[in-house]
């Protein structure tokens, strides 16, 4: 079975920024999280909307 949560220094990694970065994109709203209990977790879905809308912006192309 596949992941399909990820902590935020498991988010860094995959999207190769740092942590602080991972962090804030999270607590921005930017990149779509849950929370359980006290802690936040990014599905794997939402890595891989926020990294198609974000090539979509940058590529001109209208979001999907």
């Amino acid at each position: 079975m596949s992941r399909i949560l990820y902590r935020a220094g498991e988010v860094a990694e995959q999207l190769g920024v740092g942590l602080t970065t991972a962090k804030a994109l999270i607590g921005s709203g930017e990149l779509r999280s849950i929370k359980i209990g006290r802690s936040r977790r990014v599905p794997d879905d939402a890595l891989r909307e926020f990294v198609r809308r974000l090539d979509a912006e940058q590529n001109g192309q209208a979001a999907a």
